[in-house]
């Protein structure tokens, strides 16, 4: 039984999928994300969904919830990068 088959997705909801994130300078992600997950604290420098650019340091194991359509390689030190998005 899948619990997401007849639901609507909605940002209040869980992600439905979570996707590998390779820092690039030039390229958005695939999907904007809904949050990022980070394995491996440091700096991350990112677009936010608005269009803002954001640094900031996050921790080992980090949930950082907020929209998402670019990491950058330049500035991020932050390593095990995941977008979670909502497909």
């Amino acid at each position: 039984m899948n619990p997401f088959e007849n639901r609507t997705s909605s940002l209040s909801g869980p992600a439905t999928d979570i996707l590998p994130v390779t820092p690039n300078d030039n390229n958005d992600l695939p999907e904007v994300a809904v949050a990022l997950y980070v394995e491996t604290g440091g700096t991350l420098s990112l677009v936010t969904a608005r269009g803002s650019a954001r640094t900031v340091s996050v921790a080992d194991r980090s949930i950082l919830p907020v929209g998402t359509r670019k990491v950058n390689a330049t500035g991020t030190s932050a390593t095990g990068i995941h977008a979670m998005v909502i497909a």
